[in-house]
């Protein structure tokens, strides 16, 4: 009987996620296994607080729930591996994981690898240089997932008891909510005040092209005009128009940086409408590898969670040879461009970058689906732009008389466009009117005075980019936390959507109200922003984690005791709706649940009457002709339905549309697809598609 044949030993790369492990499988080979945890192994049960504030704060980890037989995989996978290497995210909370799994597998020898780019060159140098688990950065990763479970199980349980069942609260995000109150009472108080401003359309003698000049002041003064008579007065007092000075020059603009976390989320908002959770998922994926035609999966972008701007000498390198071949050498900058990060920036990662500058937006585009090929252009574009020459205007600018009266007038001319033929960060680049050629002495016409009355606006609230940026700039979070902590706060209630801004609700209100009232010194801007030095510090060794825990326990107890006495009990109420109950007359009223909003009849427990909110789509019933409506099932799945149930009984899970099948005559139906929209016939067994909109 032959001898059976010895499994040659392999070498185990434990990764995060399964895109990640298929990326890196692909550039190991057969050598190596790649296994994916799919995320986090352990943390603290959601059933009790789990950390021991009377011993030392210690907390109490359990591996997650419905993991035991992925557990049980890697730990027999890590047995019979010759090597095992930890490759989770690279930041604290990737740290944290591999040394989750390192306790898991019970494997001494089990070393930490990390890079900054799912790439055959990253990855491979990454294998070369293995290190242990840097225990700072875990504890620093504990130190935040104690505080937050210390203020989110502590305080909330008093939001239940005093404001109603199902609240919570938490560090940061509490900090945001106050940020956001805070800038909507200024909202509230706001007093608009009259203000106006005075333009002239002047041209030159003998030239009928106009330009404007705006008024500026009174001989050497500046003058702020408040009201008609003041402008009146102005406007009978002008005479001849004359150059006083005219004054040339050039104007250099630089490209804006290559993108962080942060820069990057509110380019994503404002240019392409993405929230910042959808932000960091498509950038997830870009990250851990997409399949690529005739390449297979790669890597796309380097890593998605970072403070920084510095890249690597090698990226700048390679865009610069590619800015050459592909634009020519005027647009290579005459010195590399090097940027300069914010004022308390780890720098940890590079900043976020292509992998490969030539895999080109346009190259791939077929290989992505419609939001990764928007994101990735967006990546792609603003690093290219960052290594390009800089932009070069001529600029003129006047000042012109009118007997004591001061004008001012200015245009700038775009000489070379630079790093603005691959990106723009204003959206498009606004031109600026001409100024014709002017000299000092030249008498001008008046073509006529523009007087006009303006009031000054309130502050505009938060949208989520300009949120994110008010969160770095005060040092509020890391860029792993700011989609999470926006994320939260949409979903607990506390905030809603006025088209693109962000307005705090009535519960939000409320539930910061009491928060900042009982707890100042835990949601203070400047308390969490040095918490986050001290986070910094405890991963650089500087602090003990548990010391920094208990000095914040001690004054947060006083707190906890105190806010349990002097906080009343506060009745919210629900917001009227104008559907009237079909069961006992009742005005029905918004409620909360599980699945999302819905109506219910306020005259509960007598009367239990529920129902949906109703949508009305712009499309006849195809069984009746009546309204149709976008409905939810009691799980929150939608689906559409007639108003005139029971008596019409028309459901689809698709969107019905008014087109009809040419191959049968039934109703034809929306459907979602990978490549867009897609028009399909409402009957199964009818294969008809109307159309395809693809969504490249």
């Amino acid at each position: 009987m032959a001898a059976k044949k010895e499994k040659k030993p392999y070498e185990l790369v434990i990764v995060e996620s399964p895109a990640k492990a298929k990326t890196i499988g692909k550039i190991l080979g057969s050598k190596y296994r790649v296994i994916a945890s799919q995320g986090h192994v352990r943390d603290l049960p959601k059933s009790r607080l789990a950390v021991d504030v009377e011993g030392g704060f210690e907390p109490e980890y359990i591996n997650i729930r419905g993991k035991a037989p992925l557990l049980k995989e890697i730990k027999k996978e890590a047995k019979n591996a010759k090597k095992v290497f930890l490759a989770t995210d690279p930041d604290r909370e990737g740290e944290a994981i591999s040394w989750h799994i390192g306790n898991i597998i019970e494997d001494k020898d089990a070393k930490r690898i990390e890079f900054n780019e799912i790439t055959k060159s990253a990855i491979q140098e990454a294998i070369k240089h293995p290190r242990d688990i840097n225990t700072g950065k875990v504890n620093a990763q504990q130190a935040r997932r104690v505080l937050d479970r210390l203020v989110g199980y502590k305080i909330s349980p008093i939001l239940w008891e005093k404001v109603k069942k199902g609240l919570s609260a938490g560090r940061v995000q509490s900090v945001a909510m106050r940020m956001i109150c805070e800038l909507e009472e200024q909202i509230d108080n706001f007093i608009s005040e009259e203000y106006w401003s005075l333009d002239a359309k002047l041209m030159p003698k003998g030239k009928k092209k106009t330009f404007t000049a705006h008024y500026h002041g009174e001989g050497n003064k500046k003058v702020d005009l408040k009201t008609k008579e003041q402008v009146d007065k102005i406007i009978s007092e002008l005479k001849d128009f004359v150059v006083k000075e005219v004054k040339k020059g050039n104007l250099k603009k630089h490209a804006a940086a290559p993108f962080s976390t942060s820069t990057m989320q509110q380019d994503a908002s404002r240019k392409l409408g993405f929230s910042t959770k959808k932000t960091m998922m498509v950038a997830q994926q870009l990250y851990e590898g997409v399949e690529i035609k005739k390449k297979g999966h790669v890597g796309l972008v380097s890593y998605i969670r970072t403070d920084s701007v510095r890249i690597s000498k090698e990226a700048q390198s390679d865009a610069l040879a590619f800015i050459e071949a592909n634009f020519g050498n005027d647009y290579v900058p005459q010195k590399p461009n090097i940027y300069k990060g914010r004022k308390g920036a780890q720098d940890a990662h590079e900043a976020i970058r292509p992998t490969d500058i030539k895999i080109t937006p346009e190259s791939i585009k077929d290989s992505l689906n419609k939001d990764q090929l928007k994101l990735y252009t967006l990546i792609y574009n603003r690093f290219l732009s960052s290594q390009m020459a800089e932009a070069r205007y001529s600029t003129i600018n006047t000042t012109i008389l009118s007997g004591n009266h001061v004008f001012k007038a200015g245009g700038q001319n775009l000489i070379f466009d630079g790093y603005l033929i691959v990106y723009n960060e204003a959206d498009k680049e606004k031109k600026k009117e001409t100024i014709p050629e002017l000299n000092e002495g030249d008498m001008l016409d008046l073509n006529k005075v523009v007087p006009e009355q303006h009031f000054t606006q309130p502050p505009a609230r938060y949208t989520e980019a300009s949120l994110v940026r008010a969160l770095e700039e005060k040092g509020i979070g890391r860029p792993s936390t700011y989609a999470p902590t926006i994320s939260t706060i949409f979903e607990r209630g506390y905030i809603t959507r006025k088209e693109k801004s962000i307005q705090p609700t009535e519960l939000g209100k409320i539930v910061t109200k009491l928060i900042v009232d009982n707890f100042s010194d835990i949601v203070n801007i400047e308390f969490t922003a040095d918490m986050e030095d001290d986070l910094d510090e405890i991963e650089s060794g500087e602090k003990e984690w548990k010391k920094v825990i208990g000095d914040f326990y001690v004054t947060f107890k006083k707190l906890l005791e105190d806010a349990e006495v002097a906080i009343e009990k506060i009745k919210i109420a629900d917001e009227v709706s104008d559907v009237p109950c079909d069961k006992c007359g009742a005005m029905m009223v918004y409620k909360v649940g599980k699945y999302g909003k819905f109506l219910a009849c306020p005259n509960y427990p007598e009367c239990k009457n529920t129902k949906p909110i109703m949508v009305t789509i712009d499309v006849p019933c195809p069984k009746c002709g009546g309204k149709v409506l976008k409905l939810k099932t009691k799980r929150g799945k939608p689906f559409y339905g007639c108003e005139k149930y029971p008596k019409c009984d028309f459901t689809s899970w698709y969107l019905p549309t008014d087109k009809k099948c040419p191959t049968c005559g039934k109703y034809m139906v929306e459907k979602n697809v990978k490549g867009g929209t897609q028009i399909i016939c409402s009957d199964p067994d009818c294969k008809t598609s109307l159309q395809k909109e693809n969504k490249k």
